[in-house]
């Protein structure tokens, strides 16, 4: 099939219209998130599919959105004290790996070690993404911890607050 150019986007054009960086689009391209055509070197993107997922967007959950919050502050915390947030997330992942040996979550525990292994900046972006890829990855989050429990509930009671203030 053949897509005029007008329809074509760059990584760097789609993370505009998603609000994301460059980086997450090429990583939603490479585990198959979002399709791409490819040439030798470049990745082009439908701009259909870029708006389809930016529309997707705003179709959150209540537990979404929730854990979205919850996300942004731990990604708070990361830009803080980046190393000690991390090496908390790896030692929690490793305890996961052991458990869901062989099971269907050791997918997610593949996912998160790649998304680790980039640095701060992407586990950044994956925490305060709205994308659904990012969504459903932080529904297996190795953050548990990170937050202290007076921290946590001062984010759900204030998440609370506003969802009931916003009539959803």
């Amino acid at each position: 099939m053949v897509v005029p150019d007008r329809d074509l986007l760059t990584t760097g054009e789609a993370a505009q219209l998603l609000g994301t960086s460059r980086q997450h689009v090429v990583d939603l391209c490479d585990q198959g998130g979002l399709d791409c055509l490819r040439t030798p070197v470049h990745r082009r993107l439908r701009r259909r599919d870029v708006e389809a997922l930016v529309r997707g967007r705003r179709g959150m959950t209540r537990e979404e959105l929730r854990s979205l919050w919850l996300n942004r502050a731990v990604a708070a915390r990361l830009a803080r004290d980046p190393e000690r947030v991390l090496r908390h997330a790896r030692r929690n992942l490793e305890r996961f790996a052991q458990v869901h040996s062989g099971s269907t979550a050791e997918h997610w525990v593949k996912r998160w070690h790649d998304v680790l292994a980039k640095g701060p900046e992407v586990v950044m972006e994956t925490l305060t993404s709205t994308a659904p890829d990012a969504a459903e990855l932080r529904q297996n989050s190795p953050f548990p911890g990170v937050l202290p429990e007076s921290e946590r509930r001062e984010v759900l009671d204030s998440f609370a607050r506003y969802w009931k203030q916003s009539g959803a």
